[in-house]
Order: C-alpha cells, then sequence, then structure tokens
C-alpha cells in the first residue's frame, strides 16, 4: 500500500465511535478518583466538569450545523462558549491541586 493511499483510507475514517467508546475510561477514572480519595476535591469537581464541557460542545456542534451550517469551530460564539466549560474545569483542576501544597 503506497502512503497516498494509506493516507487516503485514513482520512474517511470516520473517528465518531472511538469518541463515543473514549467516555467509558474517562467514567472509570471518575469513578476511581472519587472511590480512592487522593485528589483534592475541587481537582475532581473540574475533572467531572470536562464531561459538562462535553455535552455542551455535542450540544453547540448541532446548533451550528443545523442552524447556521457550518462546522463548530466556524461559528466563533458558539465555539468560545464552548471552549469556556473547558477553561472552566481546567481551573477548577488547577486550583484543586494548587490547593493541595
Amino acid at each position: 500500500m503506497t502512503l497516498n493511499a494509506l493516507l487516503t483510507q485514513l482520512g474517511g475514517f470516520d473517528p465518531a465511535p472511538l469518541f463515543a467508546l473514549s467516555l467509558f475510561p474517562y467514567l472509570a477514572f471518575l469513578w476511581y478518583a472519587r472511590r480512592s480519595g487522593r485528589l483534592p476535591p475541587l481537582a475532581l469537581v473540574g475533572f467531572a466538569l470536562t464531561l459538562l464541557f462535553v455535552a455542551v460542545t455535542i450540544g453547540a456542534a448541532l446548533v451550528a450545523e443545523r442552524h447556521f451550517g457550518h462546522q463548530l469551530a466556524d461559528v466563533d460564539p458558539l465555539h468560545g462558549g464552548a471552549e469556556a466549560f473547558l477553561t472552566l474545569s481546567n481551573l477548577l483542576v488547577l486550583l484543586g491541586f494548587r490547593e493541595r501544597r
């Protein structure tokens, strides 16, 4: 198989099923982290809020495609709003671990 054929084949691969499957290891991580009691509570909230970011991003992507006819990355207000949830979750993780010092 030539490199061009391989790249063409990879370009046609739909990663959506992998995205959905990645939810299970993340949920297992959250379950273990909560149960272990070793993570700072605020950091754990930040990690959990990452799921909210995923949900908001999926919703914003649907609105961007159906209402505006574009991908989420091309609709700045929706994209920025969704990314704000990632910023919030990252900030809480940071502050949580900073507390632990």
